[in-house]
């Protein structure tokens, strides 16, 4: 683990960086407070910090400040390593920002567990900020396509609403339902009707221009959402997406399973008031109309 030295006092600073490179730290230096918050400002920087408080430029307790303001989603474990002992400078230290406090001269032990539990408390961290990113991603994903979910699209839906009225542009919406899939999972079971909703996500998201947005609306369902489209750019796309699926078959266990999408799309033109329930609600009946006009097919609301 990396950690930074930010002492005025060469001695002091050398002596401390021969004890953590001892303990198998990786050692970065600063001679006073200006160089030590270059450093620290870095996306990369050291994360355990070992502050001196009386330094030229910046002191001590002025860096905890302006480390505790830093909004970039990085957690410093600051520990002050100074000669002033009282009371008050203790008590002043922590009101700044500091995590801990060791007077000087101080025990190499002493030094070495409380380094430690600052790195313990930096790995716990760590653990939950990677907790929190999975939750997020499980919030707004679909776990078995990896692509957005119900909710989520939802959102982006509304979104893309705003910023079309606001931009006075044109907002397209298709609605996607793979056609006799009970069949498929019915034929070849549902570990190859998990296989082709994957398959056909990946084929739809990479058939989509790179701002537009996709998700599993439920079951078999997809749902796209395509900022600034027009009716004939939209339609293009959506038989490019059927043209992708239905030009190949799915491949399950060397077993090709064939499988088609029915299509509606509905538009948003600029200037328009449609809600973000009535466009969905227009492209599920232009669905319906493909479905009912012989599948594998795209249909207008």
């Amino acid at each position: 683990m990396r950690v930074l030295i930010a002492d005025d006092d060469l001695i002091s600073r050398t002596v401390v960086k021969a004890l953590l490179s001892k303990w198998g730290y990786e050692v970065l230096e600063a001679g006073d407070g200006i160089q030590a918050w270059d450093i620290l400002k870095e996306k990369d920087s050291p994360q355990l910090v070992l502050l001196d408080w009386m330094m030229p430029g910046i002191d001590g307790l002025e860096l905890c400040r302006r480390l505790r303001q830093l909004d970039n989603n990085t957690y410093h474990y600051i520990i002050l390593l100074t000669g002033r002992d009282s009371k008050e400078d203790i008590i002043g230290g922590l009101n700044a920002g500091a995590d801990d406090y060791i007077t000087k001269p101080f025990m190499p032990e002493e030094l070495e567990v409380r380094l430690r539990v600052g790195k313990r408390i930096l790995d716990l961290q760590q653990s939950l900020n990677e907790a929190l990113e999975i939750q997020r991603y499980q919030a707004q994903h679909d776990l078995l396509t990896g692509i957005f979910n119900h909710a989520k699209i939802l959102n982006i839906l509304e979104k893309e609403l705003y910023r079309a009225k606001r931009q006075n542009s044109n907002l397209a919406v298709i609605m996607g339902d793979l056609d006799h899939f009970k069949k498929v999972n019915d034929t070849y079971g549902h570990m190859a009707g998990d296989a082709v909703l994957v398959e056909v996500a990946l084929r739809m998201k990479n058939t989509i221009r790179l701002y537009d947005s996709i998700c599993r609306y439920g079951g078999e369902e997809f749902l796209l959402v395509l900022p600034g489209c027009s009716t004939e750019e939209a339609i293009i796309i959506a038989n490019r997406i059927l043209g992708s699926i239905s030009q190949e078959p799915v491949v399950f266990n060397s077993t090709p399973i064939a499988v088609t999408i029915s299509l509606g799309v509905a538009m948003k033109a600029a200037g328009d008031k449609t809600t973000a329930a009535e466009l969905v609600q227009l492209a599920d009946a232009a669905l319906y109309k493909a479905k009912q006009n012989g599948r594998n097919r795209v249909e207008q609301a």
